[in-house]
């Protein structure tokens, strides 16, 4: 696996490069949220692919790997259980990690050739920035997300920009998008219960919540989300 790859020459159709960064992006997916750390692989992987072709989305992909990784000791709790990005103790996110993501991003951008990894990036580059989760620049966050939309037409990104705007313009404004789109989308129902916690109908919530957690796909964030329902049952005195 060290061997550096041999790109130059060898991407001759349009799709060979989209093709092996999202290939790469989903082992770094799978390593990030798994128990094997593949994402260390895929980030080593995508450095060299990186600095062998001349490609802004690699360069972008490279960098919101490298900002997302920089969040992974916060991530969880000593028991193992997840922390939402809001409540992540940023003392010990990977600052080198954050910077180093962050000044390939800009090169890339400066480029103007303009793709799903480079705004994924940016969002990802904006949470980085904010020294507290109230800081965090929402307004630019949804720009960046109706870019993706754009780039992408993707309904899990319309799912995302969903809770940015209920961040943005508050919680109703967030569940007005969120209604635009079929309940049927993964963490539709889990993005349901956050609005309307924001919106203060802990009840909905509570129910949300325990309705999202049985559709988890895994039993961290199934575990997650019963302790939110349980949480919110609790403050209304069930």
């Amino acid at each position: 696996m060290g061997e550096k790859p041999r790109a130059r020459g060898r991407f001759d159709r349009p799709g060979d490069v989209a093709t092996v960064l999202r290939v790469l992006y989903l082992v770094f997916n799978e390593g990030y949220s798994g128990d094997v750390d593949l994402a260390a692989e895929a980030i080593r992987l995508t450095r060299q692919l990186a600095a062998a072709i001349d490609h802004p989305e690699a360069a972008g992909l490279l960098a919101l790997m490298l900002l997302h990784h920089a969040r992974r000791a916060a991530r969880t709790a000593p028991d193992g259980s997840l922390v939402p990005l809001a409540e992540q103790d940023r003392g010990r996110w990977d600052t080198e990690s954050i910077a180093e993501g962050v000044g390939i991003l800009q090169a890339a951008l400066a480029r103007d050739r303009l793709g799903e990894f480079q705004v994924q990036a940016a969002i990802a580059a904006l949470h980085a920035d904010a020294a507290t989760a109230g800081e965090t620049d929402w307004v630019q966050i949804v720009e960046w997300y109706d870019e993706l939309t754009r780039l992408t037409g993707s309904p899990v990104v319309r799912l995302n920009r969903a809770v940015a705007v209920g961040e943005a313009d508050g919680p109703r404004a967030g569940l007005a998008a969120l209604a635009a789109l079929e309940d049927s989308l993964p963490r539709h129902t889990a993005v349901a219960a956050y609005l309307h916690e924001r919106d203060g109908d802990l009840a909905t919530a509570a129910r949300l919540y325990a309705e999202a957690a049985r559709k988890a796909p895994n039993l961290a964030e199934r575990d997650h989300l019963t302790r939110r329902a349980a949480r919110l049952n609790a403050r209304r005195g069930h």
